[in-house]
């Protein structure tokens, strides 16, 4: 029997690791001719990962951290197309379009709130730019299934997707009215039928735990639901409190959420649940078939991690495209304009519309490596490490290792010459098992850290 409650002092702000060096990083001095210059030396060898962000949402969901614009304006959508097919034509001035795409991703924002022709009209955009998709190239979109019909999907499913993504978040009533998402049940199970029917193999349903007013017997009730669903992947992410950032969050009446201890149990609970309906744990907040590709990439230890989450599509640069994108190569990130004004300007002006990045140091590569191999594979295999990047890693990491040690006495971690191994408690505090070796967090006060809580 675990006892959470002694792990109550482990909820500390800390990054999630999509990338790292993590976002507060990036810079303005990054410019759009740094990543021109980027994008020159990059080998045609490399298969490209496209992010396109669709950042409209009808209204708002309070728990969401996303970049988005409310809207119920069909201008504004007409409008935000055009840019996107500016932006495409500037890239391939500066980027080889024709290197094979490997993956596609439309995020959002709600994606499917843009209409099924607005939707054709983007995915022709992008593929007339970039014409060398790969024959098992992953084309995926996600979808709030309040705005997905069959015509929604006939338009994806013609352009090549083949994985959709749908939120849920949680179906206890009392959660949806306060979160601002009503979505029955009903609603869910149709459009994953929609999918189905047209042939999607790859069915992922996003979940939250960390809500206000979530318990662990409703999010039980929420689970035995979505179970009957017999989707391919769940992500159960932990709800990021973060209302500094996004102002819908201040809606929330904070002594609504489940304890730090509760939403441990509550993670407890899926890994158990799932664990015993078949499924198991990929990453830190991902659950899947065992014959999944994520589950046989982890197996073998080659699960990568991005922005997009976990994805067995690595070694691709990824090209981020519309507001707010993050893209990145070997040794750079770069993210473009945050607000409309800006990136409609930079466009208009013949520019590419980035707004600050980040160039990675061999000390950032080193780091990056082992906190992505953490975060993806629960394992650092360290005579890798030592080989591939010449150094002697305990000494590099010395005091890395030091903090690490009440991992170790606390059985969360073993550490040995060859590797460190995160047990399976230790998975769900996986996140602080990696910020020891974060150069740039340690360097900052823990009442000071502008992150969600661990836990």
């Amino acid at each position: 029997m675990i006892d959470f409650k002694k792990f109550e002092k482990y909820s500390r702000p800390g990054p999630r690791y999509t990338s790292y060096p993590t976002a507060p990083e990036f810079s303005t001095t990054f410019t759009q001719d740094d990543l021109k210059e980027y994008y020159k030396n990059q080998s045609d060898d490399r298969s490209l990962s496209l992010y396109i962000h669709m950042p409209f949402c009808r209204s708002a969901c309070y728990f969401c951290g996303c970049n988005t614009i409310f809207t119920s304006k069909e201008e504004k959508k007409v409008e935000y197309i055009t840019y996107l097919k500016k932006e495409l034509n500037i890239l391939k001035n500066h980027l080889n379009t024709s290197r094979v795409v490997t993956q596609m991703h439309f995020g959002g924002g709600t994606p499917t709130f843009f209409s099924p022709e607005q939707l054709e009209d983007v995915i022709n955009a992008i593929k007339s730019i970039f014409p060398n998709f790969a024959s098992d190239a992953e084309v995926s979109c996600e979808v709030d299934p309040r705005f997905f019909t069959k015509e929604h999907m006939d338009v994806l499913k013609a352009g090549g997707c083949n994985r959709l993504s749908f939120g849920v978040q949680d179906l206890d009533e009392t959660v949806q009215k306060t979160i601002h998402r009503i979505q029955p049940f009903e609603l869910t199970q149709n459009v994953i039928k929609i999918a189905r029917d047209a042939g999607i193999h790859s069915v992922n349903t996003d979940l939250i735990y960390g809500l206000p007013h979530q318990t662990r017997e409703s999010f039980k009730k929420t689970l035995e639901k979505m179970i009957t669903l017999d989707t391919d992947r769940f992500a159960v992410f932990n709800y990021a409190h973060v209302p500094w950032l996004m102002k819908t969050m201040r809606k929330f009446d904070e002594t609504t959420f489940p304890k730090p201890e509760e939403k441990l149990e509550m993670l407890k609970d899926t890994i158990d649940f799932f664990t015993a309906n078949g499924y198991k744990m990929v990453g830190m907040d991902h659950f899947a078939k065992p014959e999944d590709e994520l589950f046989k990439a982890i197996e073998k230890g080659e699960l990568h991690r991005n922005f997009q989450g976990y994805t067995t599509k690595g070694g691709a640069d990824l090209i981020g495209i519309g507001l707010t994108s993050i893209g990145n190569g070997v040794d750079y990130y770069a993210q473009n304009f945050k607000d409309i004004p800006s990136y409609e300007q930079a466009l208009d002006n013949g520019d590419l519309p980035t707004f600050k990045g980040y160039r990675l140091s061999d000390d950032d590569q080193l780091r990056q490596f082992v906190i992505m191999e953490l975060m993806s594979n629960f394992s650092l295999n360290i005579t890798r490490v030592e080989e591939e990047f010449k150094v002697n890693f305990k000494e590099y990491f010395k005091d890395a290792l030091e903090a690490l040690k009440e991992f170790q006495e606390a059985e969360l971690i073993e550490v040995s010459d060859e590797k460190i191994q995160v047990s399976q408690t230790g998975t769900m505090l996986i996140r602080n098992i990696c910020m020891p070796f974060d150069a740039y967090l340690n360097k900052i006060p823990e009442d000071k850290r502008r992150f969600s809580k661990t836990i």
